[in-house]
């Protein structure tokens, strides 16, 4: 049985660069403290928590003074940098690029048109942050069924937090421009308030389902490795099964299942932008050893 690693699988630049910084920095500091997990993977997470990472929580951020802290690649809103100043704590900015960008973008488009709809997953750390440009004011939806929470007489900017899939960006924009036009029944469409629809969803995230679309058709068992936190890991391996049913999702090898593998000639492993490649090889050499 051949067991292959996807060569596009595991960490994205940004979540690279924000490890790499948090590694470099426990070079000089004892603790360095870290505002939410700084990658949604408990192995990787455990294993910087041993050099010294220490997580923890906005409410604990409060009660922080003089030492480091660590902004994740997911970006934070504003409000989080005033505690820092206030409380003299040295932070390590390690936000994503395509975040910041994209909280510039939000923040300008809200001075603009206070009515901004972000696709995204309520409650998650980037989109806590972008949020944050806008006061806490944007409107966040995830499925059909928040439409609702739209002003569809006012105008309206759309985004996406940048980890979400473009199908169902575009999915959305759809029916957003649709609800728009049921609200104004017999107008013109150069007469409909204003609609602005901007595709900000990360490409090195996005261009990882039609690569793995021909990984998961060429072998006959998919492993995707992944923390069950990740919603992009929830994302691609959903992805995985439109193409190969025979596709699983586990955090480590401790939940693999030898009988998934009866009669299969090829296993190919793969995962989120938030799995270290440490992982899948580890879990690649854990299936090795079944033969």
């Amino acid at each position: 049985m051949e067991v292959v690693i996807d060569k596009g699988s595991g960490y994205c630049f940004g979540v690279e660069f924000a490890i790499q910084m948090a590694e470099d920095t426990m070079e000089r500091v004892d603790t360095l403290y870290c505002l939410g997990d700084i990658v949604h993977n408990a192995m990787e997470v455990d294993r910087l928590e041993k050099k010294g990472l220490k997580i923890i929580d906005k409410e604990q951020l409060k009660d922080l003074k003089d030492v480091p802290v660590l902004i994740r690649a997911h970006g934070e809103p504003p409000e989080t940098y005033r505690t820092a100043i206030e409380n003299n704590i040295e932070l390590i900015d390690a936000s994503c690029p395509v975040v910041l960008k994209l909280q510039n973008r939000v923040r300008n488009s809200y001075d603009q048109n206070p009515q901004i709809v972000i696709y995204g997953k309520k409650g998650h750390a980037e989109v806590i942050g972008l949020s944050g440009q806008t006061n806490n004011e944007a409107i966040i939806v995830t499925t059909e069924e928040d439409l609702h929470l739209v002003d569809f007489t006012r105008p309206i900017t759309f985004y996406s937090q940048t980890t979400k899939s473009t199908k169902g960006f575009y999915a959305m924009k759809e029916m957003l421009e649709q609800r728009i036009k049921d609200a104004h029944p017999g107008v013109a469409e150069e007469d409909l308030p204003y609609f602005d629809a901007n595709d900000s969803i990360c490409r090195q995230v996005s261009n990882r389902e039609p690569k793995l679309t021909k990984f998961a058709a060429e072998n006959d068992v998919i492993i995707f490795v992944s923390g069950k936190k990740s919603s992009n890991g929830k994302a691609l391996h959903a992805h995985c099964t439109t193409i190969n049913e025979k596709s699983y999702f586990v955090e480590n090898e401790d939940e693999l299942d030898k009988e998934w593998f009866e009669g299969a000639a090829t296993v190919g492993i793969c995962g989120a932008t938030s799995t270290p490649m440490w992982l899948m090889e580890r879990v690649a050499d854990y299936i090795r050893n079944y033969n």
